[in-house]
């Protein structure tokens, strides 16, 4: 059961796999006319159903774990299923390794989602092929639907991460603390020249990241002044996201009406 749990658990990563790949073939395109924002939320897509098959995956490992400890059977061809296990996981290592990296690099959540599921089935193999070992040396049967189970429950965690962050990103959940902490201390370096924010709102779609503010400076100042400063912003943000779309509001600092929407945080 514990090697049929984890064998399960790595058809579901070929499934994610090419769903991942459908899913980031589609975020590549450019924007258009009818996607003038572009197409990287479909990575959220493939991260959501990744997570969702691994969810039902856990959900018949424990099925079949129950069955097998109400009706109890001898393991059998358990140093071939052992000797695949280690294979298998070897490779899920280095697959693990390369897709992480290439997922932090392009900030795809898709990649980081494969690499993150990849080396929760390294821990799992491992756990696994100890598990099998120890029925062996003790005979109690019951431990092998049991570390089914404890598998199984470990891959629940992993889907419900994944859909967790692939709904934050389908409801435009704004940048995580330390990018927005980056956003305000460059909008806080511009009060040196008598300029204040508000209404800062953020969100991420895959690897691009969407940046709106309002921009008070003093009334006195020329249209041309202003826009200096937004595009210094626009600029300085851009060079740390180079995918970002930046929209700066520029309003006056002394008009009433500038204060009407500074409710607006992100």
């Amino acid at each position: 059961m514990g090697l049929l749990s984890d064998a399960l658990e790595s058809l579901i990563n070929l499934a994610g796999g090419v769903i991942g790949l459908v899913a980031l073939t589609i975020a590549a395109r450019a924007p258009d006319e009818d996607r003038p924002f572009g197409y990287d939320k479909a990575e959220y897509f493939a991260s959501g159903a990744e997570g969702a098959l691994i969810v039902l995956a856990a959900i018949g490992i424990i099925i079949a774990a129950v069955d097998r400890m109400l009706h109890p059977q001898p393991l059998t061809e358990v140093a071939t299923g052992i000797a695949v296990s280690v294979v298998a996981s070897l490779l899920n290592l280095l697959t693990a390794r390369v897709l992480l990296q290439a997922g932090l690099r392009h900030q795809s959540i898709a990649l980081e989602a494969d690499a993150r599921h990849l080396m929760s089935d390294v821990w799992t193999s491992a756990a696994v092929v100890v598990g099998v070992a120890a029925v062996m040396l003790t005979g109690w049967s019951w431990l092998d639907p049991l570390l089914a189970i404890l598998v199984a429950a470990n891959i629940v965690r992993t889907g419900v991460q994944l859909l967790n962050r692939s709904l934050a990103g389908l409801m435009d959940a704004a940048l995580p603390p330390e990018e927005r902490a980056v956003l305000i201390g460059l909008l806080d370096g511009l009060r040196a020249e008598g300029v204040a924010y508000h209404a800062l709102r953020t969100r991420a779609a895959g690897a691009r990241r969407f940046v709106s503010v309002h921009l008070l400076v003093p009334g006195e100042w020329t249209v041309e002044r202003g826009h200096e400063i937004a595009e210094q912003f626009e600029q300085t943000v851009m060079q740390r996201w180079p995918r970002a779309t930046v929209v700066v509001h520029v309003e006056p600092i002394d008009d009433p009406r500038s204060y009407a929407d500074q409710h607006l945080v992100g």
